[in-house]
């Protein structure tokens, strides 16, 4: 299998493949007030429980802050070694809670801000890194808020970069399941550079990472905790481990628990129970036409359809005999057609149970017929 998939195109597919679910076992019982397991080889969900709850996301908040600076890293609005100027609005922020203790006008370079956000959680640094990408932090939290529709985060909104308590910052745990993989996919060196350091130093302080899980176990190489006393005690973590031809992960998110031990202990249950208990299995390869069906009205008869990235499901192991595929297109298929127009569903089932249902595109594009051509096939189409 291979390494973590490209993100895929659509945000469409990312919000509907994780509405399926992969469950056909019992899930473990979780301590937590919301919770899933995405499978992000897949893009599938294996189980959850209330994952459409509203909840607080403390400093879970983080994880919008970092792909936004990665965004900019990205189109080179920042660079790495650039300094910036520590702003008073950055230094106060609330003096009880998680900082990185940068001074006011006092240089310090994206690269540490980073560190201080993503390593050590600083809500300085969150306040920091929102001044440098967008001036203010009122047009970060816009930029935050539009980013969030952009994925098809519907149940998602911000109103600060650091996730101190407000009643307009809020999520699901299916949202920011989106956002992690989005975030790994999208920026997968940034993710390595960054969320898998267990400590930091700066300003002659060192703190250390409070994702334990970065110790306890060696396959897990981030992502992020988030506490407050109404919010509770929660912690998304991605790991990764080998399977054959490649590697394999899974993202835990649970939300919500009364300890920080309560948290590392669940996320550490749920990632065991998906790696023992589930495969993802390859359903078909990028480009690889899943039909070729008739084409009306078109330059040429018929059309490759399939997917524009390798595709995989997470099932049970031992049931890939069981799995049954079943096209469902959008007949009839009139040109013009373009190259990744949808063609149909691809609905993945297991025992006659629904396990996924993907978008199935077209691989070329066809263009019109003559005028005889065309009305010929209006013809024919009359009597089908």
């Amino acid at each position: 299998m291979k390494k973590l998939l490209a993100a895929l195109a659509a945000t469409v597919l990312s919000v509907s493949a994780l509405t399926a679910s992969a469950q056909s076992l019992p899930p473990p019982t979780v301590a937590a007030k919301s919770w899933l397991l995405l499978d992000a080889s897949a893009n599938q969900v294996i189980a959850s429980a209330d994952p459409d709850t509203r909840v607080e996301p403390a400093s879970l908040t983080k994880l919008m802050t970092a792909y936004l600076a990665f965004a900019a890293l990205r189109d080179k609005r920042l660079s790495l070694e650039q300094e910036v100027s520590v702003s008073v609005n950055a230094w106060k922020v609330d003096p009880s809670s998680s900082k990185m203790f940068i001074e006011p006008n006092k240089p310090v370079s994206i690269d540490n801000l980073l560190y201080g956000l993503i390593s050590v959680s600083g809500n300085d640094a969150a306040v920091a890194v929102a001044e440098a990408v967008s001036g203010t932090e009122d047009a970060f939290v816009q930029l935050m808020n539009r980013e969030a529709q952009r994925q098809g985060l519907t149940n998602t909104h911000f109103s600060n970069p650091h996730g101190l308590p407000s009643a307009d910052t809020y999520t699901t745990a299916r949202d920011l399941a989106i956002l992690c993989r989005n975030l790994i996919n999208d920026f997968p060196d940034y993710y390595k550079r960054y969320y898998s350091v267990k400590k930091f130093t700066y300003n002659n302080i060192t703190q250390p990472n409070r994702n334990r899980l970065l110790w306890l176990d060696p396959t897990v190489d981030g992502m992020k905790t988030g506490h407050t006393s109404s919010a509770g005690y929660s912690l998304i973590t991605s790991a990764h481990r080998p399977v054959p031809n490649g590697e394999r992960r899974l993202i835990s998110v649970v939300i919500g628990t009364v300890s920080d031990q309560v948290r590392t202990q669940e996320s550490q249950k749920l990632l065991n129970w998906g790696f023992q208990n589930f495969d993802a299995v390859k359903l078909y390869a990028k480009g690889q036409p899943v039909d070729t069906p008739d084409v009306w009205k078109g330059s040429q008869g018929k059309i490759k359809v399939g997917f524009k990235n390798d595709v995989y499901i997470t099932i049970p192991k031992g049931s890939a005999d069981k799995v049954k595929t079943k096209l469902d297109r959008n007949d009839p298929l009139i040109a013009p057609i373009s190259e990744n127009a949808k063609i149909g569903t691809l609905k993945v089932t297991i025992d006659d149970k629904t396990v996924a249902e993907l978008p199935v595109v077209a691989l070329e594009s066809v263009g019109p017929a003559g005028f005889i051509g065309r009305a010929w096939d209006s013809l024919r189409l009359m009597f089908k």
